[in-house]
């Protein structure tokens, strides 16, 4: 199982939940088998989000998906998110 962490800073907590909401059928369709949000503690604008998949390979097309720029653009995402995968041991 692989894990896909997303980092990122949001101009707006809410707006940001209310389009990631909206976008759980495209991460089934894509593989996400399970999904994450958590936020820091200092700043609710400051947000990470798992998503698991069975491979590395489901992981990485599904942040290349042309879905998911519009919805993070959508969502107010600001800048440049930190991505990184991790495999269960």
């Amino acid at each position: 199982m692989t894990t896909l962490f997303v980092r990122h800073t949001v101009s707006d907590y809410e707006t940001w939940r209310k389009v990631y909401d909206t976008f759980s059928a495209i991460q089934k369709a894509n593989g996400v088998t399970a999904e994450a949000v958590y936020q820091a503690i200092d700043n609710p604008n400051d947000v990470t989000v798992t998503h698991e998949f069975a491979s590395l390979e489901e992981a990485q097309a599904f942040t290349k998906l042309e879905e998911l720029r519009e919805a993070m653009h959508r969502g107010g995402v600001v800048g440049t998110p930190t991505v990184w995968f991790t495999d269960k041991v």
